[in-house]
């Protein structure tokens, strides 16, 4: 059964009237917006669907699946109950430095002992006057009394402490080992592209796994070195487990093999899965998953290993390592590694690799910004979202509607007519579109039966379960594709792209992504079709699932037909909202937030530059967002705000002498501009564009060049 067939509000007749617009809010819903489609899997709220500020891990106490520690990135872990109830275990903001996105409380990992001894080693990053990005990784130890319901803070003890160069690949996973060792993952110490030859140089704790012994500790030191850790007798920090990774981000041990897996998040081009072993060499910042990341030729790499599966960016970014599921719930995951990414995709792959690489299996798409994975004291998983701050565990799926394979099936345009809107969607526009490589865009709204908008403090709008946005996009005025954007009952967003055919007779749905060439009207251009994990890089958590949907964007005139409230009449889309009964509370009063429209000369520069860029780049650089750094390009911040002046860039300067992210006075040095110019591997937007904006880079540019400096 499709799930339009399971929503009574979708059983549309043939004869709606081509309008595209509503009288009022319960017959706005028109088309699919029920229970997510799913290969079996669903999320039930953890803790009973509290919200946490960041959170980074979540541990079992040994022996007790009733309360867990969660972990938040300012330097909090919290001690919580089932039912939600949670109490403050340990604050140690004061120490930590969490400014950076990569920086924080990262890692907690109890003693395997804990029960008797109470020790936990916590790794997170500190202030340190000789970093150039004031700021140092440290391990401490630190004990607990009362089983893990507090942490005294007087017991802290510093074990290792070394400062990183550059504010991003912080590392900070801590994890005990069935050798009853402590192992510590730490990034290549940032920038791009490893510019320091971190991940090959044993000499330092960059880009490496380490394995100390907390327990075996000689005289007059903090930590024991295994005598068979690698370079225990020489040539090397005897720390070093592993050398030659990028950024690991989340390692665990195979609770039945004690096997160490873990994921590697890549430069531009791979993410990878990772089995770790003694003295492995996993080949950054020479090799970038199987193949050279250096120029050729490509340099000898001493005994490199291969990840065991990687992936682009068109399936997902900013790997999220896993753990290999040995629970009893989900039975067709057994013995499977588990793993995610920030874009929201949760994947699995074989254990037993065979064949190498195995393939890559899809277990769920959600929008959460996924920042870590975390197991109860049964081997069922939780998954954590960064952005939201909730906790989820992965369940089994009771219920796995299908999709309509056809766009003329699925309610939202008419069965007999698919070009045509149902009567019962709402057109809407945006003040500042996302640039879609000059395609004409035609957007609605269908909202549920008595679903209201509720509007956040910034103006985005939290819209009801049920809601499905369309967008149909044409080029030369041919239709290419409509997009449907949808928030489920289980209140996750998910987007699904049907491509038209070449008669425009109906669109059909695509199972994952594509690129092809299409007609534009004056030839052909390369157009990308999204896949489904591709949708929520963009619609990501942080960015609360729609994008466009605001006080600011939406605060612009618009043409509607006759109907139930009036005549034909231009008016302001947020009045025609209000007149439809659509919001929970009433609106801001006047004046309301307007971001103007890039191409509208008549309006400073600065301001036409920064609404750019809130539609184009904000969704992911933003607090809790999966963009790398600290640039925050959100309308509402002040410049001063966006972090961006004078700022080095953390994914690398493009070999560009000085280059900085933005350089008042110049674009060429300003490697905002310089990302939005190119079409390589390094050009921003990343996903699903191939031609620069004309409009946009000019506008940017022209915002750079008429700043005479920062503001600070």
């Amino acid at each position: 059964m499709s799930l339009c067939a399971a929503i009574a509000a979708c059983a549309l007749g043939d004869d709606d009237k081509p309008s595209g617009d509503s009288a009022n809010l319960a017959s706005v819903n028109a088309c699919l917006g029920g229970v997510r489609p799913s290969g079996g899997y669903g999320f039930a709220p953890a803790f009973n669907d509290i919200s946490f500020r960041n959170p980074i891990a979540v541990a079992p106490l040994p022996g007790d699946n009733e309360h867990f520690l969660v972990v938040e990135k300012a330097g909090v872990i919290n001690y919580v109950a089932n039912d939600g109830t949670r109490s403050v275990a340990l604050d140690i903001k004061d120490r930590v430095n969490s400014s950076p996105n990569e920086a924080g409380l990262l890692g907690l990992a109890l003693h395997p002992k804990f029960a008797e001894n109470g020790l936990a080693f916590l790794s997170y990053t500190k202030p340190s006057s000789t970093s150039p990005a004031n700021l140092a990784s440290v391990i401490v130890r630190i004990k607990s009394n009362d089983g893990g319901k507090t942490f005294d803070k007087t017991t802290l003890t510093e074990l290792l402490q070394f400062d990183q160069p550059y504010s991003n690949h912080n590392g900070g996973h801590v994890a005990f080992g069935p050798d009853g060792r402590l192992y510590a993952s730490f990034g290549d110490g940032g920038s791009g592209g490893d510019p320091r030859g971190y991940g090959q140089n044993k000499d330092v704790f960059l880009g490496k796994m380490l394995r100390i012994d907390v327990d075996v500790v000689p005289d007059g030191q903090l930590y024991g070195i295994p005598e068979d850790n690698p370079f225990a007798n020489g040539g090397g920090k005897p720390e070093i487990y592993a050398y030659g990774l990028r950024n690991t981000w989340r390692f665990n041990f195979d609770s039945l093999t004690g096997e160490l897996w873990a994921g590697d998040v890549g430069q531009n081009r791979a993410e990878e899965v990772d089995k770790i072993t003694l003295g492995g060499n996993y080949g950054w910042g020479v090799r970038e998953g199987f193949r050279c990341y250096k120029p050729e030729p490509c340099p000898v790499v001493e005994n490199a290993i291969d990840p065991i599966v990687e992936y682009g960016r068109s399936m997902g970014f900013s790997i999220t390592g896993g753990y290999v599921y040995r629970g009893t719930a989900l039975p067709e995951l057994q013995g499977r590694y588990i793993f995610g990414d920030f874009g929201g995709k949760i994947y699995s792959i074989p254990t037993t690799v065979s064949p190498t690489p195995p393939p890559i299996a899809t277990v769920a798409l959600t929008n959460y910004s996924i920042s870590s994975f975390g197991q109860d004291n049964d081997g069922e998983l939780f998954i954590l979202d960064y952005g939201a701050g909730k906790v989820k565990r992965l369940v089994p799926q009771l219920s796995s509607e299908g999709l309509p394979a056809k766009l003329s099936q699925t309610g939202c345009v008419l069965a007999n007519d698919p070009k045509t809107p149902s009567s019962k969607l709402l057109a809407y526009d945006v003040t500042t579109p996302l640039w879609s490589d000059g395609a004409e865009k035609y957007r609605w709204i269908s909202l549920p039966p008595d679903g209201k908008i509720n509007v956040a403090p910034d103006g985005h709008f939290d819209l009801p379960n049920g809601t499905v946005l369309v967008k149909e996009f044409r080029l030369g005025g041919k239709r290419i594709e409509t997009r449907l954007f949808v928030r489920h009952t289980d209140s996750s967003w998910a987007g699904y792209t049907y491509e038209w055919n070449a008669d425009e007779s109906d669109a059909l749905l695509l199972l994952d992504g594509k690129t092809k060439e299409v007609p534009n009207g004056n030839g052909a251009q390369v157009w990308t079709y999204p896949s489904r994990s591709q949708c929520m890089q963009c619609h990501n958590g942080a960015a609360g699932g729609s994008l466009g949907l605001e006080i600011g964007m939406l605060n612009m005139e618009h043409d509607y037909p006759a109907d139930e409230a009036g005549p034909a009449a231009r008016m302001n889309q947020l009045a025609k909202l209000e007149q439809l009964g659509a919001f929970a509370a009433p609106l801001p009063a006047e004046p309301r937030a307007k971001f103007p429209n890039p191409a509208d000369e008549s309006v400073d520069v600065e301001a036409r530059a920064r609404s750019y860029v809130h539609a184009n780049c904000a969704f992911c650089h933003r607090p809790g967002g999966p963009g790398r750094g600290a640039a925050d390009f959100r309308f509402s911040r002040t410049f001063k705000g966006t972090k961006v002046c004078e700022a080095e860039a953390e994914t690398g300067d493009l070999g560009v002498p000085d280059g900085k992210l933005f350089v008042p006075g110049d674009p060429s040095k300003s490697l905002i501009s310089l990302r939005m110019h190119t079409l390589d591997g390094n050009r921003m937007p990343p996903l699903a564009s191939a031609i620069v904006d004309p409009i946009g880079t000019s506008v940017v540019d022209g915002w750079i060049t008429t700043t005479l400096m920062c503001p600070y």
